[in-house]
């Protein structure tokens, strides 16, 4: 028994170098406490420079967004401060445009911004609490907070005093970041509102989409650095530090992304994924976990996640066969097509036209170039399949009917991705497919430009 508590008191005597050996982590985008000063600036920048013009733009004077712990609307943290993981309770975020009966130009100072429940997300929100004091010793006499039809009635306040003409609510049939309002809280709200003011509900479809999909300038730069990030890591997962030909396995990959994301304090929202085509093998073939062999061409799909934003890219690489220095012409020729369908949605992707207009361009163009292979890209931001028009899907290539109907709009993010299917004669005209996926920034200008660049070059493992 002496000998067990000896070991145990030296093994306690050890863990704090031991956490502290652990606790050693990179941090390439700074502390979590760096970042959350950074996304809090710009939470009321984007509150302030997106917001009054959007409420202008769809008609609608009050907003009201109603959520409860744990069913968060999905608008919540393109609204809340970073330190803000839940909603609390229940909690009401309410936006009036004061300026708008009076035809004043949307602007910061016209839109008050009021939460019932929850707190004021650093000062971004005016917080209204329960007019109940609690007298109990234990909470020192402090105020309560609101709950349950309190809260409601709260609203009903609200809204009487400020006598909107259009009260926007998030309810969608088409997109689901514009369908935060669960049924069960627009039943409590439209009972305590009543028919006077349940009669102005508007479905605020586009407001909450181009909301969360609209980025400041602040915000693209950091994106650089992330996408910078990500391709330095993608180059170091397809090269020899990694990849063993004839003993590495896909997974073997997949698990290195996923550990070396998470040693550096990083997240990401998909698990990554290694594929593998094979000169005179069938895809099938090869099986879910093959081993990398000399002479295959590679694919992944990763991403990560920092500061609330998200990254997603596909790039290609090759394993060259011993006395192989470049990949062969009919690769190099594959990849150069699905550069070409890159060029085609830089230019076609454009504010003003919907996902499925610039789907048919692009897929237009590709005919008329000769190139086969599909268009499937998507916004990106906040989430990683973000709000706004999809341009296309893998399987619905003739338009998405709704989604695809989305406008697109500056300060918009997108994930251009796609494949062209391509035959190569160094392979006996086996068809080779190039996906690639890189991110792409629609400026306040309008303009279209990559995150970082794109990949028109195979990464090669030796």
């Amino acid at each position: 028994m002496f000998h067990r508590m000896a070991r145990r008191s030296a093994l306690f005597a050890l863990l704090p170098a031991i956490v502290l050996a652990q606790g050693t982590a990179e941090h390439p985008f700074g502390t979590l406490r760096e970042q959350a000063r950074m996304q809090q600036a710009w939470l009321q920048k984007r509150l302030d420079t997106f917001l009054p013009a959007l409420m202008r733009k769809h008609g609608v004077d009050f907003w009201v967004v109603p959520m409860r712990e744990y069913n968060e609307d999905p608008v919540f943290s393109s609204i809340t401060a970073p330190e803000t993981m839940f909603a609390r309770r229940r909690t009401i975020y309410a936006f009036f445009d004061r300026c708008a009966t009076a035809g004043a130009p949307p602007a910061a100072s016209c839109v008050e911004r009021i939460a019932l429940g929850g707190t004021s997300q650093g000062g971004v929100f005016t917080a209204r609490r329960s007019m109940k004091a609690v007298s109990s010793g234990t909470v020192g006499g402090r105020q309560a907070e609101l709950w349950g039809d309190e809260q409601w009635q709260a609203l009903k306040q609200l809204i009487e005093e400020k006598n909107p003409k259009v009260i926007g609510i998030d309810r969608s049939r088409t997109f689901a970041f514009s369908d935060g309002l669960s049924s069960g809280e627009l039943a409590g709200m439209s009972e305590a509102l009543g028919e006077k003011w349940t009669a102005r509900f508007k479905d605020a479809e586009a407001l909450p989409l181009e909301l969360i999909a609209s980025r400041l300038p602040e915000e693209e730069a950091f994106f650089t650095k992330m996408t910078e990030f990500v391709w330095r890591m993608t180059a170091a997962m397809f090269s020899n530090e990694v990849i063993v030909p004839g003993k590495t396995r896909t997974s073997d990959v997949v698990w290195w992304w996923r550990q070396r994301v998470s040693d550096q304090g990083l997240g990401t929202w998909f698990q990554p994924s290694i594929e593998v085509q094979r000169k005179g093998v069938d895809g099938e073939k090869l099986g879910d976990d093959p081993i990398i062999q000399h002479g295959d061409v590679l694919h992944c799909d990763v991403g990560i996640t920092v500061a609330r934003l998200n990254t997603d890219t596909q790039h290609m690489a090759y394993v060259l066969l011993p006395g192989e220095t470049d990949a062969p012409a009919g690769l190099k020729q594959a990849l150069a097509n699905s550069n070409a369908m890159q060029d085609f949605a830089m230019e076609e992707v454009r504010p003003g036209r919907t996902g499925n207009e610039a789907l048919k361009s692009v897929l237009e163009r590709m005919k008329a170039k000769g190139i086969d292979g599909t268009m499937y890209s998507h916004p990106i931001g906040v989430n990683g399949h973000g709000a706004g028009p999809l341009v296309g899907l893998w399987d619905y290539q003739d338009g998405v009917p709704g989604r695809g109907d989305a406008k697109v709009i500056p300060s918009m993010w997108f994930s251009v991705e796609l494949q062209a299917t391509t035959p190569v004669p160094e392979w006996g005209g086996q068809a080779v497919r190039m996906a690639q996926e890189e991110d792409m920034v629609i400026g306040t200008d309008g303009k279209a430009r990559w995150a970082l660049r794109r990949q028109d070059r195979l990464l090669l493992v030796k």
